[in-house]
C-alpha cells in the first residue's frame, strides 16, 4: 500500500468472499488541514471521506449525523458507529484510518465489522491510480 495524498478516488467494499460488493466515490484527507476540516460546514456528502492517519473523530459543529468506520492498517473494519452532531468518539487503539459518510450509508454498502475495503486514489502528477 502506497502513501496517499489529499484528493479523490474510489472506495470498494468487499464481501465476505473477498469479491467487490460496492464502489462509492471517495475523498481522501491526509494533510493536517484536510483532516481537521473533515466534513465541517457540509450539509451532505456524496460517497465517503477517508481520514488518514486517524483513530478517532468528533462531530462538534457538524450539521448532520454521520456513520464512522474505524479501519486497521490492512483496511479491515474494526468498528462502525453512527454519531449525531456534538459528540466525541473514543479512540480505537488498532485503528489507523477512519471513514466517514452520511448516516445510514455504510449499512447500505454492506460495510460492517470484519469487512475489508480497497482504496483507489487518483494521482495528480501522472494521472495514474494508487491502490491500497
Amino acid at each position: 500500500m502506497g502513501r496517499w495524498r489529499d484528493g479523490h478516488g474510489g472506495l470498494t467494499v468487499k464481501g465476505a468472499d473477498g469479491e467487490p460488493r460496492t464502489r462509492v466515490p471517495l475523498e481522501v484527507a491526509t494533510s493536517y488541514r484536510a483532516r481537521t476540516k473533515g466534513l465541517l460546514g457540509r450539509d451532505s456528502l456524496d460517497g465517503a471521506l477517508l481520514l488518514s492517519p486517524a483513530n478517532s473523530v468528533h462531530t462538534f459543529r457538524m450539521r448532520m449525523p454521520i456513520d464512522v468506520a474505524y479501519l486497521d492498517r490492512r483496511l479491515r473494519v474494526l468498528a462502525v458507529r453512527t454519531m449525531p452532531p456534538g459528540r466525541l468518539g473514543l479512540p480505537r487503539l488498532r485503528a489507523r484510518h477512519v471513514l466517514e459518510a452520511e448516516a445510514g450509508a455504510m449499512e447500505g454498502w454492506g460495510l460492517r465489522v470484519g469487512a475489508r475495503v480497497e482504496v483507489e486514489v487518483e494521482r495528480e502528477d501522472d494521472g495514474g491510480v494508487l491502490r491500497g
